[in-house]
């Protein structure tokens, strides 16, 4: 790798972590997109999600307080049922498809919420939502959006929406590393993973991003959280889509 493209995505990793300590979610979006463009997909695939399981778990740390660990255990429950298909199927995409798997993963935030009656607080919803999100975030990289649909119709507040989603997002990142390592280190061994410094340098950047962000988050209304995460998140899934079409 090299110095240019690591500066890139340090500097990536700092700006997107603030962006998702706002808004729980996006900045996972867009550096996606970024190593996406600079390193192989499973290279890719494996710093996002050791960046991201970082993050997340930082940011869950942060407020641990508001955390539902009653969804997080029915999450988790959905989640072991699409680990053991997705090591079944096997299938890992190429890089025109994670930008198309972006770009809509990113155009879910206008689902109209009068189609589905998404609440993870509700019967089954938990475990519905840990099988399909993380279904999605092991072969796109994300799935905040979608995971967002499970949360907007809920009674709780931003912080617990944030925290509860973070915690979820840990393990969904952890999962991914392992689908993604698995054959990597299988073909060409340990020495085929992304390089330990760049990793432990992102660490810390992704700590301070979202603790930035965290003091934003505590600024904000309910009301622009809602809204202000639904334009962005809708702006970064047009650029993907773009990338995808050869436009960018």
């Amino acid at each position: 790798m090299s110095s240019i493209a690591a500066a890139i995505i340090l500097a990536t990793v700092l700006v997107t972590s603030f962006i998702s300590g706002i808004f729980g979610m996006a900045g996972g979006i867009i550096f996606m997109g970024v190593l996406n463009a600079l390193v192989p997909v499973a290279m890719a695939m494996i710093i996002h999600g050791t960046v991201q399981m970082v993050s997340n778990g930082y940011r869950a740390f942060l407020w641990r307080a508001h955390i539902d660990w009653r969804i997080f255990r029915r999450y988790a429950l959905g989640s072991i049922a699409a680990v053991g298909l997705l090591f079944a199927l096997s299938w890992r995409p190429d890089k025109h498809t994670v930008y198309v798997l972006l770009g809509c993963v990113a155009m879910l935030v206008w689902l109209p919420k009068a189609l589905l009656d998404l609440d993870i607080q509700k019967r089954w919803q938990a475990e519905i939502a840990g099988f399909i999100v993380q279904s999605l975030n092991t072969i796109a990289g994300v799935s905040g959006p979608l995971l967002d649909q499970f949360f907007v119709r809920t009674a709780m507040t931003r912080h617990a929406i944030v925290a509860t989603k973070a915690i979820t997002q840990v393990l969904a990142h952890s999962v991914k590393i392992a689908f993604w390592s698995v054959p990597v280190i299988s073909a060409a061994g340990l020495q085929a993973l992304p390089p330990w410094w760049l990793l432990l340098a992102a660490a810390p950047l992704s700590m301070l991003g979202t603790t930035l962000g965290g003091k934003v988050l505590d600024r904000m209304s309910d009301v622009n959280f809602r809204k202000g995460m639904k334009y962005l998140v809708t702006a970064i899934g047009a650029v993907m889509l773009a990338r995808a079409a050869g436009w960018m």
